[in-house]
């Protein structure tokens, strides 16, 4: 086949839409909990406990990859799609039975972070296997849009119920979600993979491969700068009264929609790493806007150029840890993509906690860009070293 008519092969196949449906009911689950922050300090969360909370989510997602990755790889990618879907379903169902704030609020969010890990690896790894090879970064970004709607749909969601009743509900309608997103699982066959699993390799493999760690490196700094918008957008629009989560988020998610369905084929016409410096660009400007925002239309700006940098960057880093690793050890590799995103949360939660109890909010989001702008210098070096 020609690269020309590579391009062509159409990227919406039966097994895709079912992917991206359950992906996209899961989505709807986890980011409604967008709106958890509120409910944490209604029944006496600090600042630095929520961080801290999103940490244990962080923790158990990122010590569940290396047996999650090889489980992928050896047993297959549906077995645990149905499997994390079962279990997400289950904890979900479990933040009905929080009261206060003690260990048993401390583990539902520890196996919060063992359902999400699960799910969108696994989810992620079977887009990656089906979209054409020419098309990678395109079809990763399209499927990403699966993704990234649940953020602006689920914390809109989450703004309409809790304006008429309380987080009870919203606990239960995530339920729902999450039971949808199991249903649309089960269509799903397993992919043909051209490569058989070398038992030599695996997740540790993975981590220290020369010309993946540059791309590792470039994930967890952009994941921490995330998750001072993630985890902390919520205390922040109920401290300062600004703007709500439903309209920075929608901002931010339809904003990387639109860039991914119009314009996802730019990284693969132009190069991956040439669109990924003004990607990160976008986020770092969106995120100084949050720092100074103070009326609703500064935050839904801080929306949008969150939502662009973020349109690219992530597809980007994951198509090229896509095409520098093996299609036999791919689900290890994207498992340990996945978890830099924990680890990025894990370092942010308490740091960003801990700045905004300690300094301002002005601070935690000038840091955060601060971040994200040292993370693609140093990556840009790193990686063109490799290159040499």
């Amino acid at each position: 086949m020609s690269s020309a008519s590579a391009e062509r092969v159409p990227l919406l196949s039966r097994v895709f839409v079912f992917a991206s449906a359950a992906h996209f009911l899961h989505g709807l689950a986890v980011h409604a909990y967008l709106h958890l922050p509120g409910f944490l300090k209604n029944i006496g969360a600090s600042q630095v406990e929520i961080g801290v909370m999103a940490s244990t989510l962080a923790i158990t997602a990122i010590a569940c990859r290396p047996f999650l990755g090889r489980a992928m790889d050896v047993r297959g990618r549906r077995p645990v799609i149905i499997a994390s879907g079962v279990l997400h379903v289950l904890v979900c169902l479990s933040y009905l039975t929080v009261h206060s704030i003690g260990p048993w609020v401390y583990f539902i969010r520890a196996v919060h972070g063992v359902a999400t890990a699960m799910i969108f690896s696994a989810l992620f790894t079977y887009a990656a296997d089906i979209v054409p090879e020419k098309r990678r970064t395109e079809g990763i970004a399209l499927f990403g849009v699966s993704g990234l709607l649940p953020i602006a749909i689920g914390s809109l969601i989450g703004d309409a119920v809790l304006a008429f009743v309380d987080y009870r509900e919203l606990f239960y309608i995530t339920v729902g979600f999450a039971a949808c997103g199991l249903l649309l699982s089960f269509p799903l066959e397993e992919p043909r993979r051209a490569e058989h699993v070398d038992p030599s390799r695996g997740f540790f493999s993975a981590a220290f491969q020369k010309n993946l760690m540059p791309l590792w490196f470039i994930g967890t700094a952009f994941a921490t700068s995330l998750s001072a918008v993630f985890i902390f957008l919520k205390i922040f629009v109920l401290d300062t009264g600004i703007g709500s989560v439903g309209l920075f988020m929608g901002a931010y998610a339809f904003s990387a929609a639109l860039l991914r369905v119009f314009f996802g084929w730019i990284p693969d016409r132009f190069g991956p790493k040439r669109a990924l410096v003004p990607a990160i660009g976008a986020l770092v400007i969106g995120l100084v806007q949050l720092a100074f925002a103070n009326s609703t239309t500064d935050i839904i700006v801080s929306g949008v150029l969150c939502g662009l940098g973020h349109g690219f960057a992530f597809p980007i880093i994951a198509g090229l840890v896509v095409n520098r690793s093996g299609s036999g050890d791919r689900g290890s590799a994207l498992s340990l993509f996945t978890a830099v995103f924990d680890a990025g949360f894990l370092v942010g939660g308490p740091l960003f906690g801990a700045l905004i109890e300690s300094a301002s909010y002005q601070t935690t989001y000038l840091v955060a860009a601060a971040i994200a702008v040292g993370g693609i210098a140093v990556f840009t070096v790193w990686d063109h070293v490799i290159d040499a």
